[in-house]
């Protein structure tokens, strides 16, 4: 396996303890704790560092250590704002290139989500939804689009986490389903409105 590949897979791991709050907003830790964490040695965790301080999750203080970052009182808010505007056009850009392996991917992580619902698994759903948002990002033709949506999707998991419900994962599943089906038929103007109707839903308290 190769530095990056390992890299990412630090990267996920320490992102799933940052998202479902095991590594809670403005806890202090070490480089060595990390690594432990990860599972993963030393170049890769310091890769996957990066990427979590680059989307604002993690903060590299010299001499002190590595914090998580706090949920600030606007950044509820500031996330859906922005959200609703991007991840429209990213899901009918998607609906329009995807191919038909990605679709087929698309399919099998609705299934995923929809057996997280029926078991109210929400940090299995979690992981599905990251694996949705990878293949979103694979497939988008616009990188400038991908990149200003990854951070963004990363703190919603972890705002939305922090006052989950099974109920609201279950209207989440089901939302997300729509989404999936609309980008599988090749419905760029479905996939939009549907990825609209499930920014919506995320956007009320």
């Amino acid at each position: 396996m190769s530095v990056h590949s390992q890299a990412h897979l630090a990267y996920l791991a320490l992102e799933r303890l940052i998202v479902t709050l095991k590594l809670e907003p403005g806890m202090l830790l070490t480089e060595r704790q990390l690594i432990e964490l990860a599972g993963h040695g030393r170049t890769p965790v310091r890769e996957a560092i990066q990427k979590l301080a680059w989307q604002e999750l993690m903060e590299v203080r010299p001499r002190i250590g590595l914090q998580i970052t706090t949920i600030g009182p606007d950044d509820r808010a500031h996330v859906v704002q922005t959200r609703q505007k991007l991840e429209p056009l990213a899901a009918a850009l998607v609906a329009e290139h995807a191919t038909t392996d990605a679709r087929r991917a698309m399919k099998e992580c609705a299934a995923e989500m929809s057996r997280c619902a029926d078991a109210a698994d929400m940090e299995g759903f979690l992981v599905a939804d990251k694996v949705f948002d990878e293949l979103m990002e694979e497939v988008c033709p616009n990188r400038f689009l991908t990149a200003a949506l990854a951070p963004l999707q990363t703190h919603a998991r972890r705002i939305w986490f922090a006052a989950a419900s099974v109920e609201r994962m279950r209207g989440s599943v089901e939302r997300h389903i729509r989404v999936i089906d609309a980008i599988a038929s090749a419905d760029a103007e479905g996939a939009a409105a549907a990825m609209s109707a499930l920014m919506t839903y995320l956007a009320q308290e």
